[in-house]
């Protein structure tokens, strides 16, 4: 014999938005069309570059901040040290990256995206996942410069 299982009482206790809040922009990086979006969900950041329609290296970064004394907010740095990435987020690959200096920049690119996520929002926990699909010639600080500037643009 079965019996009825009520998913109402669920349903009002879940109360998330659908679908995830998306943003999305495009611009020319050293001429090449690139693409990036913005999936914000109840648990995860999800960031995605993309260049020729590819993702080829996956890299996550936790947000919480679990060192002591810090209640899980962010500390930021002041002065000349703002502009670079917190030394508290830690970067890891999930998936490709394994060409020569692309899990470097890719990481770095990760770690970059995290920070100005923590200085919008210093008591963000959520994990971030960011996919990357970028070309060989985007490894200069120009290119690197104009791929977080269009990520800052859906943040």
């Amino acid at each position: 014999m079965t019996t009825s299982f009520d998913t109402s009482s669920m349903q009002d206790s879940l109360n998330l938005p659908f679908p995830a809040t998306t943003k999305q922009v495009a611009g020319l990086v050293n001429g090449i069309q690139t693409d990036v979006g913005v999936m914000n969900f109840s648990d995860k950041i999800m960031v995605t570059i993309s260049q020729a329609g590819r993702l080829g290296h996956w890299l996550h970064v936790p947000m919480e901040n679990q060192n002591p004394g810090t209640e899980g907010m962010h500390t930021l740095s002041e002065g000349d040290d703002a502009l670079l990435p917190l030394q508290s987020l830690t970067t890891t690959t999930l998936l490709g990256g394994y060409a020569p200096g692309q899990d470097t920049t890719g990481q770095l690119l990760a770690r970059q995206i995290a920070t100005a996520i923590a200085m919008k929002t210093p008591s963000e926990k959520r994990l971030l996942l960011v996919g990357l699909g970028l070309d060989k010639s985007t490894a200069d600080r120009d290119s690197f410069f104009a791929i977080v500037d269009l990520v800052l643009q859906c943040l």
